[in-house]
């Protein structure tokens, strides 16, 4: 991504799109959806959840749609022709558990939205969107940290008690706090985990900002406020998963920034993880009553569970899931929260599990199995094509935005919560996008600017 690597090969003009397509515009709706839905149900009206996600869902299939009908999906044959093939064993297996009786058709329809929706939506984007569509989504990442980032910031420093804290329907005592008096911070979704993963997945296209190739002071002074809205918001948030994955991602990055710099930039390169180490540093002076209350959060779990058995169980699920899989399955869709609420008329627990993992083995049985073997593999080539880009393009953006969707996908609880389920989707066309857009610049110069 030539925003990073500062270099560039320009396209003629004449082949360039100028505005945003409709593949675009799909997009960013659904992007923006997903990330301020919570605001509203959370301040506005509880009642808003199924349209919001009914329409959120809506348009992410109109995308897919519109990708087929207009050829695109054909730029991305061989992935195409795995996603069909792989909809058709999830198809084929759901039907398979109808009639073994192990699932029912609701929650078959709703296995099917959360094992392929998003992942199709992932890839018709990224078959679709022009390079002014990618710029925009983008930038639109970033405009959403630079507004949610004050947000945290206030929710932090107010009490739970507190309007902008609390749910319209709730109170105080169903707010969750990181500790006694302060509240582990939502931003405008309606859970915590919603934000710390919204943190997870914007961290390596803020990475991709600072190494973009300034042309004005606006720009410079864009970036710089972009990241201080990222540290500002990982800091105040009080949650363990944000803090670990942002202070490893932005090592990974100022690392990456050094290494795969050309031997001619090196000492830019440095000076530029010099100022940003500094930053940092100023960051967590100022925020250091954050950082104390977020330690507190580490010391309080720590002595309630143990920290590698907890890693283990995120990544691979949890020990006692092998005891109770059957081959086939409980049924796809059955773990999710939507299926649980359906279910049972609430969602308060995953009905399975609660690491991804082992949702994944109980609801799929042996697809299950066959379904973290895709993952990995699919995991082990994109992590591979992207280390080719960083190393061609000298720059570590493609390849944290692949450690970041291995991440993702091997962590979030993409097949339980509506929200992670999305937001993986948005981290999937992000990835997918670097392989077709590698040298895109974030700031073109302004005679070639989409």
């Amino acid at each position: 991504m030539s925003a990073i690597a500062h270099t560039t090969v320009q396209a003629p003009a004449s082949s360039r799109a100028v505005s945003l397509s409709r593949a675009g515009k799909l997009f960013l709706a659904v992007f923006l959806i997903i990330v301020f839905e919570g605001s509203v149900r959370k301040w506005v009206s509880s009642a808003s959840t199924l349209p919001l996600i009914l329409l959120r869902d809506m348009l992410a299939l109109m995308l897919v749609v519109y990708a087929w009908r207009h050829g695109h999906l054909r730029r991305h044959g061989k992935i195409t022709a795995a996603m069909l093939a792989w909809t058709c064993v999830v198809v084929g297996w759901g039907l398979l558990q109808l009639v073994g009786g192990q699932s029912t058709p609701v929650v078959f329809v709703i296995g099917l939205r959360f094992w392929l929706l998003y992942m199709w939506f992932a890839v018709a984007a990224a078959a679709a969107m022009n390079e002014a569509d990618y710029r925009a989504a983008l930038k639109a990442a970033a405009l959403v940290m630079l507004l949610l980032a004050p947000l945290a910031v206030l929710q932090h420093y107010s009490p739970p008690g507190a309007r902008i804290n609390t749910q319209i329907d709730g109170d105080e005592e169903t707010v969750f706090v990181a500790v006694v008096g302060v509240v582990r911070t939502t931003g405008t979704f309606s859970f915590t985990s919603g934000y710390a993963t919204y943190l997870t997945m914007v961290a390596p296209l803020v990475f991709g900002f600072l190494g973009a190739r300034k042309r004005t002071k606006f720009q410079l002074l864009f970036t710089l406020a972009l990241f201080a809205a990222f540290a500002a918001g990982a800091l105040v948030s009080g949650s363990r998963t944000a803090a670990i994955t942002s202070a490893g991602l932005l090592a990974a990055y100022l690392v990456g920034r050094l290494l795969f710099s050309k031997a001619r930039n090196k000492v830019g390169a440095a000076a530029a993880v010099v100022v940003i180490g500094l930053l940092t540093a100023l960051f967590a002076y100022v925020f250091r009553d954050a950082i104390g209350v977020t330690q507190t959060r580490f010391e309080q779990a720590a002595a309630a569970e143990n920290f590698t058995e907890r890693v283990l169980t995120v990544l691979f699920g949890e020990p006692w899931v092998l005891d109770l899989i059957s081959w086939l399955g409980y049924g796809v869709g059955f773990g999710s929260n939507l299926a649980t609420y359906v279910r049972t008329g609430s969602a308060d627990v995953f009905a399975l599990a609660e690491a991804e993992g082992g949702r994944i083995l109980m609801e799929g049985g042996l697809l299950g199995f066959a379904y973290i073997g895709v993952k990995y593999l699919v995991l082990a080539l994109g992590v591979t094509r992207s280390l080719k880009i960083s190393i061609g393009t000298n720059s570590p953006y493609a390849l944290l935005v692949w450690l970041t969707t291995a991440l993702a996908v091997v962590s979030w609880p993409a097949l339980g919560q509506l929200t992670a389920n999305a937001l993986l989707g948005l981290m999937l066309a992000y990835a997918l996008l670097v392989f077709r857009y590698p040298r895109l610049e974030i700031f073109p110069p302004r005679a070639s600017r989409l």
